[in-house]
């Protein structure tokens, strides 16, 4: 692998555990509290977590699924990071 490969591989794990971490410290707060907006939170974050290992394992899937799924599956994947943030947003104007 080059490295590039091995700096998106390594990006994209830590994505996945970062958002991954903060979805599960989140669905916590939202089972504490039951703040609606805590549970959107926790689904931006998920999108980012899901986002993250996707790319992470498009490396490993290459052999499995072909170059062609595989990088429409990469890019396709860029649509939760779109919904991550958006639902951010709403969860930052909702009342």
């Amino acid at each position: 692998m080059t490295l590039a490969m091995l700096l998106e591989q390594y990006v994209s794990l830590g994505i996945f555990v970062v958002a991954a971490g903060l979805s599960v410290l989140s669905y916590l707060a939202w089972r504490r509290e039951r703040d609606r907006r805590m549970r959107v939170i926790t689904a931006g974050y998920a999108m980012f977590a899901i986002y993250g290992l996707v790319v992470f394992l498009e490396y490993p899937l290459l052999p499995y699924l072909g170059a062609r799924t595989v990088e429409l599956l990469e890019h396709g994947s860029a649509l939760l990071i779109l919904g991550g943030l958006l639902t951010f947003f709403v969860a930052l104007t909702r009342d």
